[in-house]
C-alpha cells in the first residue's frame, strides 16, 4: 500500500482481532508494536512477519502486513531466507522462548554471526503455554509445572546473555507491562542496520502463576540514563544480574550486514564475468 497521506496505527491491524487469553501480555506487545511501525511509517507492502510456533506465532495474523506461519524453531532461518532473497524488504521475526531458545536455538549464533538486516522479537514468558504449561528452556529451578511438578531440574537460559555472546549487534530488553517503553524499543530496533533482538518478558496469567506482572513489576528498573550502549562486556555483566530486569537498549553495534558484504564480494569478483553475472541473477 502506497500512499500519500500518513500511514495511522488502525493501518498495520488486520482483520482478525488478537485471540490471546483474556490478560495475556502479548497484548502489551501487539499494541506498541503497531505504533512503531506508524512512527517509523513501514509500508505494509514491504513488510514481512515470520513466527514460529506458540502463542506468538499467532502475530503475523493480527498485522496487516505479509505474513508466514512456519514450523517449530523455524523463524529465524526463514526469515533470513526472505531478507537475504529481497533485501528491500522490512523483516520481522517473531517466537517464544520454547520457539527460539528449545528447538530453534541453534539458529540463533548463526543469525547474529551474519548480522542479517532484521529484526527478532523475543517474547519470554518461561512456560509453553500454547500447549498447556510446561517448562520452558527459561523456566526458574524452583518453577514447578505440568513437567516439572517438583520443580525444574535444568538450569535456565539467559537470553539477554547468550545474545550477546552471539554478538548481535543490537540487543535490547523490554517488558510488556511497559508498552510505552516498548514502543520506542521496537522503533530503534526496526531502525538499526544490522541484526536487532529484543527480548520481551510477557507473562502467561493462564499457565504460569509464579511469574507474574506483579511479581515482574517488583524488578523492572530502566538501564542508568547514562548506560554505555557500546560497552558489551558491561552489558554482560548486567545480564548476569537475575535480581534487576533492566530494560532498554543494551548494546548496539554499527558494522556491516551481511547485505554489505555480498555486495562488496559481488564488487570485487566483477573482474571475473561468469562470477560476476551470477550473482547480478539473484540481486
Amino acid at each position: 500500500m502506497t500512499t500519500d497521506t500518513a500511514l495511522k496505527v488502525a493501518d498495520y491491524k488486520s482483520d482478525l482481532k488478537p485471540i490471546w487469553c483474556s490478560g495475556c501480555g502479548d497484548y502489551g506487545v501487539i499494541t506498541p508494536f503497531y505504533q512503531a511501525l506508524a512512527e517509523i511509517q513501514a509500508q505494509p507492502k514491504d513488510t514481512v512477519i515470520v513466527s514460529g510456533i506458540g502463542c506468538s506465532g499467532r502475530f503475523p495474523y493480527f498485522c496487516n502486513t505479509y505474513g508466514f506461519h512456519g514450523v517449530h524453531g523455524r523463524a529465524l532461518p526463514t526469515a533470513a531466507g526472505v531478507k537475504i532473497a529481497n533485501p528491500d524488504l522490512a523483516v520481522v521475526a517473531v517466537g517464544g522462548d520454547g520457539d527460539g531458545l528449545g528447538i530453534g536455538g541453534g539458529h540463533v549464533a548463526h543469525v547474529c554471526r551474519k548480522n542479517i538486516d532484521m529484526t527478532y522479537i523475543l517474547i519470554d514468558n518461561s512456560i509453553y503455554g500454547l500447549t498447556k504449561g510446561q517448562s520452558s528452556p527459561t523456566s526458574p529451578l524452583d518453577m514447578t509445572s505440568k513437567t516439572a511438578p517438583y520443580a525444574y531440574l535444568e538450569d535456565p537460559v539467559n537470553p539477554l546473555l547468550m545474545m550477546l555472546a552471539y554478538d548481535a549487534s543490537f540487543v535490547a530488553r523490554g517488558y510488556s507491562g511497559k508498552p510505552k517503553v516498548l514502543k520506542e524499543l521496537f522503533t530503534r530496533a526496526l531502525k538499526h542496520e544490522g541484526f536487532s533482538v529484543l527480548h520481551i518478558y510477557s507473562p502467561c496469567v493462564s499457565m504460569n502463576k509464579q511469574v507474574t506482572f506483579k511479581t515482574m513489576n517488583e524488578i523492572v528498573q530502566p538501564l542508568p540514563d547514562d548506560w554505555d550502549t557500546s560497552d558489551r562486556l558491561k552489558g554482560m555483566e548486567m545480564a548476569m544480574d537475575t535480581g534487576t530486569f533492566y530494560t532498554g537498549v543494551v548494546y548496539e553495534d554499527h558494522r556491516p550486514t551481511i547485505h554489505r558484504r555480498l555486495d562488496d564480494l559481488e564488487e570485487r569478483s566483477g573482474r571475473y564475468d561468469e562470477l560476476g553475472d551470477l550473482f547480478r541473477q539473484y540481486k
